[in-house]
Formats: structure tokens, C-alpha cells, sequence
């Protein structure tokens, strides 16, 4: 374990102001990009002194590939705790802070099973079409998304996010476990789920990771395995529960092609069986294995290519990668009709 990469710098400009503000920060000489959460480390402004959290820069990682400000020294040490708040997100960490739980939404009698249907996704990407789908089949129907591990922790992260929920595509965005700052943050999934249902009035839930994904070159070491726990918590609660594929035709890396080997692992370990929606067509590229169920279903994509949301995914366009985009609509049709229990 590597020790944090901090450095102090001062703020030569802030770029874009917002939930996550883009700064250039000044250090050691030179002038380097990083990002602040301002629902955790307050207000910046230019000639702030800031400590910054250098570390992914400085090994080159693209995913997370940005400094970020650990403590404004200039402006960021007068914050005071919210009364009523009691629970600690990022516990035990330099960076703990006081939330109100989620799962406090829940009635006290609330039966723990028999939610609403699940679609667990592996990627963040697969998100807008899900949920623009769910649009398209069920409209005005309460979908919440749950952020989990996998992927970026911070919430304020998804620019995704804030757009569905704009549109009201999403009905709440809470973000789960080791994943903080949204619009609500809860102890588990389970109780993310939980609460959505019986105590927020969700008709159906999405879970998944934020913005990228964690990667190692193992079969188990990578973010889409968060897709089992997640599963496995909707799977708990009675929920109808959806594995969103994650497919390829366009991904360079064999791995990834037709049905990912991060499906494939998450298929393999799951201890109940799962809806896998597919879309029509995908032939022997969707071949799900037993004991678990797939179903094939008519999508849009011209129709979500023409909405103004994302339809790019590791920097290949809708067009480049039809089957990514496809097999995620497909995922978000599949949930339209567990809403309307066709």
C-alpha cells in the first residue's frame, strides 16, 4: 500500500464552477488540472491554497486521471456538522463526513421483501439507455438509480446523472456503499433498494457503478463485478432482477467481445438465476448460460442515437459499437415490461 500523494498548490484559475469545479492549480512550478467537490471541501476560488491528491496523474492512469483537492486551506476549515445527521460516509477515512442514511425513508414496518424489478448494469455507460428506454415503454414510471462501487465513488461526478435527472429520466440518484454525494447516500444497496421502493415511491431501480471502472488483468479483479453483489441484494429482496449484458462487436480486446467476460464471471458466480436481456438478433453472440433466462426484445437505437444523450463508450460511438448500445436498450425495455408485469 502506497502512502497519499499529496502536494500543496495554490489555485491559478477556476474554470468551470459547479458540483465538481474545474481548476488549474499551480505546483511545484508548473500548472496541472484537478477538480474539487464542493459539497465536501466547500467553496474555491482563484489565489486559494489547496493540498491536492496527485496520485493518478502522477502515474499516468487515464481513468481518474486528474488531481483532486484533499483540503482548501485558504477557505475550507470552518465547516461546522448538520444537526440530525449521525452516520459517517468514507468512515474511518481522513475524508469521513455526517449523512442522513437512505434507508431512514423506509417505513419502520416496511416488509424487506417483494420490491420492484432490478436491472443491474456493469458499466456507467449503459445507464441513458436504460433509462431512456424505460422512458419509451413506461412512461412517467419512478426509476431510481442506485450508484454503487465498480466505478467512480463521488456522485457529483456523472455529468450522465445530472442530465437524466433534468429530464426526469431518473426519479432519485442515491449513491451506496463505498460510493458518496449524491442526492442521498445509504449505508448498502440492499437498503438503497429498500428504501427506494417502500419509503420513495420507485416503481424500478437501476444499479451500477459512476463513470469508469476499476481494471486489472485477473478474471475476478474489476469493477464489473460489482455487478454480483448488487444482484444478489435485488435477488434478496424479491426484487425481479435484471443482469444488463454487457456486449461488443467494436472493443479491440478479444475479453470484451460478444458477451464480456465481466457478464460471463458475474453469470457464473450468481446464486440465483437472473433475467439476461438481449437484443433481437444477437444470435450466438447472446448465448446466456443456465440456470439463467434471457429474453429478446425490439430496440430503438436510432431513436436514442437522435436524444441528445451519451453514445459514446470507451471512445467508440454508437455507430462504431451498435451491440453495446443495442444490448443496453435492450436492458431498458426488459424493465419497462416487469414495470407493467408483462
Amino acid at each position: 500500500m502506497s502512502p497519499l500523494v499529496l502536494r500543496r498548490g495554490r489555485v491559478a484559475a477556476v474554470e468551470r464552477p459547479g458540483p465538481v469545479t474545474h481548476l488549474r492549480v499551480e505546483i511545484d512550478g508548473g500548472v496541472r488540472h484537478a477538480i474539487s467537490y464542493t459539497s465536501l471541501t466547500g467553496p474555491v476560488e482563484r489565489g486559494d491554497e489547496v493540498i491536492v491528491n496527485c496520485a493518478a496523474v502522477d502515474l499516468g492512469l487515464g481513468s481518474g486521471g486528474f488531481d483532486v483537492v484533499h483540503v482548501n486551506l485558504t477557505r475550507g476549515l470552518d465547516a461546522v456538522v448538520d444537526e440530525g445527521v449521525h452516520v459517517m460516509k468514507l468512515n474511518y477515512t481522513p475524508l469521513q463526513y455526517p449523512v442522513k442514511p437512505f434507508e431512514e425513508l423506509a417505513p419502520a414496518k416496511a416488509p424487506l421483501r417483494g420490491g420492484g424489478p432490478v436491472a443491474v448494469i456493469a458499466l456507467h455507460g449503459q445507464l441513458p439507455c436504460v433509462a431512456w428506454a424505460v422512458s419509451q415503454h413506461a412512461e412517467g414510471a419512478r426509476v431510481g438509480f442506485v450508484q454503487t462501487a465498480g466505478g467512480a465513488l463521488p456522485g457529483a461526478l456523472s455529468d450522465v446523472v445530472r442530465e437524466l435527472r433534468r429530464r426526469d429520466l431518473l426519479a432519485a440518484h442515491v449513491t451506496a456503499g463505498p460510493a458518496f454525494g449524491g442526492e442521498a447516500d445509504a449505508i448498502t444497496v440492499a437498503g438503497a433498494l429498500h428504501a427506494g421502493f417502500t419509503g420513495d415511491g420507485w416503481d424500478a431501480a437501476i444499479a451500477g457503478p459512476g463513470p469508469g471502472i476499476l481494471g486489472s488483468a485477473t478474471v475476478l479483479g474489476h469493477g464489473g463485478l460489482a455487478a454480483l453483489d448488487s444482484a444478489h441484494a435485488a435477488l434478496a429482496l424479491s426484487s425481479r432482477t435484471l443482469l444488463v449484458p454487457r456486449m461488443s462487436e467494436g472493443d479491440p480486446r478479444p475479453r470484451h467481445r460478444g458477451l464480456s467476460h465481466h457478464t460471463a464471471s458475474v453469470l457464473e458466480l450468481l446464486l440465483a438465476p437472473v433475467l439476461v436481456p438481449v437484443p433481437r438478433g444477437a444470435g450466438h453472440l447472446a448465448i446466456v448460460p443456465e440456470p439463467h433466462e434471457s429474453a429478446e426484445y425490439d430496440v430503438d437505437l436510432a431513436g436514442y442515437s437522435g436524444s441528445g444523450l451519451p453514445n459514446r463508450t470507451m471512445g467508440r460511438s454508437s455507430e462504431e459499437d451498435e451491440l453495446f448500445f443495442r444490448a443496453a436498450l435492450a436492458g431498458g425495455v426488459a424493465l419497462a415490461k416487469e414495470i407493467h408485469g408483462l
